[in-house]
């Protein structure tokens, strides 16, 4: 799987996990030059807290359209650090 934005890959593996529809790919699998964190967090009942990050792409920044959860609640143990993404992000084979 890949995840595409604007051209540049974000990030490309084998072997996601697919919850709930979203890809989440692993952490070593993102291309970290175009990540930064933020502050911005939301709470899911049952995979606990997920933190974001803004992708910059060609000088644009598209705010927290990146998701994970840095420590997952046990039934969401296998996403831990794994990386999903929001619609604006092309993920295809």
């Amino acid at each position: 799987m890949k995840a595409v934005l604007n051209g540049v890959v974000l990030a490309e593996s084998d072997s996601t996990v697919v919850v709930e529809g979203n890809h989440y790919f692993p952490p070593a699998s993102i291309n970290r030059e175009y990540f930064s964190d933020t502050d911005r967090t939301t709470v899911c009942p049952w995979k606990g807290t997920a933190s974001y990050y803004t992708v910059t792409v060609a000088g644009q920044a598209y705010d927290n359209v990146a998701w994970y959860y840095p420590s997952p609640k046990d039934a969401a143990a296998e996403i831990v650090d794994h990386v999903a993404f929001y619609p604006q992000v092309t993920v295809s084979d």
